[in-house]
């Protein structure tokens, strides 16, 4: 018989938008799953790059009801499914990535479709940091239709959706050239499997990228907004494409002859599937630097500076 779970929860939240000092720990109650969700007890939530502009107000997510509980991604184990959930069952290992928010919380509801098991291979830690990102990068990477051995630029490339564009794009046959930040940024890329990397500040960025690409590059990913940018794209065959997700800033402005692509990192249970079956292709990496859920707030002001992968919070 399974154990009755508790009315209450611990949770993150926010009572009016603000700093990081607006974040704090209380007790609310746990929600309740309708007909197509699932409960979620959880055991990490990743902390969005975009989460600090849902803490001031600047992008809503989740409604303007307070208290807030952000948070778009988690992982952890199933407890309680609607009437109407089929494919899953209490006790499945799953992660999740939602618009709704709600994952920085101990318990936390996702509708079936934003949710899939988790991908052989990963811990619960790396699974909590991977669903808004992963489906992101692989959004990205799916709209641009790469062929086997095209030359792919990845600008961003040591952040959270970066590192993993990287590695989805590597098992999807491309050529990766990885623009990161940071001599940190640029190692890990290069130990996830990328072709070249190089700060977007590096004084040779633009020979080596001749280098690379003599006849220029396929396309590219464009996941930040920054110093070698133009370089970078400069460096695109005409015609070419290069896709960007909605939120980078400023946006990105295409050279002549290029087409610039728009694109939102929606979840699917096919997209989902199609994450886990690249995930699960060989070793795959999530990098991942954790905080506890009452360090939420530090949590937060850490996310605007220059770290590496993803952040998330640990509920236990």
């Amino acid at each position: 018989m399974q154990p009755r779970l508790p009315d209450q929860m611990k949770a993150a939240a926010i009572d009016a938008y603000g700093g990081p000092e607006v974040i704090h720990a209380e007790t609310l109650p746990r929600p309740r799953p309708k007909a197509d969700e699932v409960l979620i007890r959880v055991d990490a939530a990743g902390v969005g790059v975009w989460d600090p502009f849902v803490r001031t107000g600047e992008f809503e997510i989740g409604g303007r009801r307070f208290p807030k509980i952000m948070g778009n991604d988690g992982a952890g184990e199933i407890v309680e499914v609607g009437s109407r959930v089929k494919q899953l069952k209490p006790g499945d290992r799953v992660y999740a990535y939602t618009m709704a928010g709600g994952f920085y919380a101990e318990y936390a509801v996702a509708k079936q479709n934003e949710v899939a098991r988790l991908p052989k291979g990963l811990s619960i830690e790396e699974a909590g940091a991977l669903g808004a990102d992963g489906i992101t990068a692989l959004r990205g990477l799916q709209g641009l239709n790469l062929a086997q051995g095209q030359k792919l630029l990845i600008f961003g490339a040591s952040g959270g959706i970066g590192h993993l564009a990287v590695q989805l794009a590597k098992r999807l046959g491309a050529q990766v050239f990885a623009i990161a930040s940071g001599h940190d940024g640029v190692e890990l890329v290069r130990k996830l499997g990328a072709d070249q990397a190089l700060d977007g500040k590096h004084d040779a960025l633009a020979d080596a990228l001749h280098r690379f690409a003599p006849q220029g590059f396929d396309a590219a990913l464009v996941l930040a907004n920054g110093r070698g940018l133009d370089a970078a794209l400069a460096r695109l065959k005409k015609g070419a494409v290069f896709a960007y997700p909605n939120g980078v800033e400023p946006v990105p402005e295409a050279p002549e002859g290029i087409t610039a692509r728009a694109y939102d990192g929606i979840p699917s249970p096919e997209t989902f599937e199609r994450l886990n079956e690249l995930v699960s292709q060989g070793p795959f990496h999530v990098e991942v630097h954790a905080y506890a859920l009452e360090d939420a707030a530090r949590a937060h002001r850490d996310v605007e500076k220059h770290h590496l992968g993803k952040l998330a919070l640990r509920m236990h």
